[in-house]
């Protein structure tokens, strides 16, 4: 381990047996929040919604919990969304190594968390976006709602009888994304 700086490398995170605890954030070791009851349902609907898409459309995969390498503020950041699309285009179907996801995905969604603030995750959003990541879409339960963050346009908030229809041929309606919570 660098102990000058007492912050782990790129490849000192990844070589760490239990790294998949863990997102790296400016060389240390930051803890995933363990997914409670709400959060782990709305993953599971959205994951279902995705893969159907996914498969009906033969564009790309979709993985939850899976560690994508990017940069944040020209450092080694491997944050760990709770879902991440990737096309064919960027990661070909072939590609099929047990490794944290090695290009920017099209799309990744993070779940707000008990302990975490909606501004905690705007934040989060706009590191995804500088580092290229096309779409973030934010998932909050308190709010029930979905906002969608895109490079060069306004986070649209959807909710209600809202629909999610930014990726193409996918449309889902937050209604129906949050129906199992009441």
């Amino acid at each position: 381990m660098n102990r000058i700086a007492n912050q782990l490398s790129l490849q000192e995170f990844l070589d760490l047996s239990d790294c998949d605890r863990y997102e790296l954030v400016e060389g240390q070791l930051k803890l995933k929040i363990s997914p409670k009851y709400k959060h782990s349902t709305l993953q599971l609907r959205l994951l279902m919604a995705l893969t159907q898409w996914c498969e009906q459309q033969k564009y790309g995969r979709v993985r939850p919990e899976w560690g994508v390498v990017l940069q944040r503020q020209q450092k080694d950041w491997v944050p760990v969304p709770e879902l991440l699309y990737v096309s064919y285009q960027r990661l070909p179907q072939a590609w099929n190594e047990d490794e944290p996801c090695p290009v920017v995905p099209e799309l990744v969604i993070e779940i707000v968390s008990p302990g975490q603030t909606f501004g905690e995750m705007t934040e989060k959003a706009t590191d995804y976006l500088i580092a290229g990541v096309d779409q973030v879409w934010v998932v909050d339960t308190k709010a029930q709602s979905v906002t969608v963050f895109e490079r060069d346009s306004l986070p649209q908030i959807i909710r209600g009888n809202g629909s999610i229809s930014v990726l193409p041929g996918f449309v889902l309606n937050v209604a129906d994304l949050f129906e199992a919570l009441v």
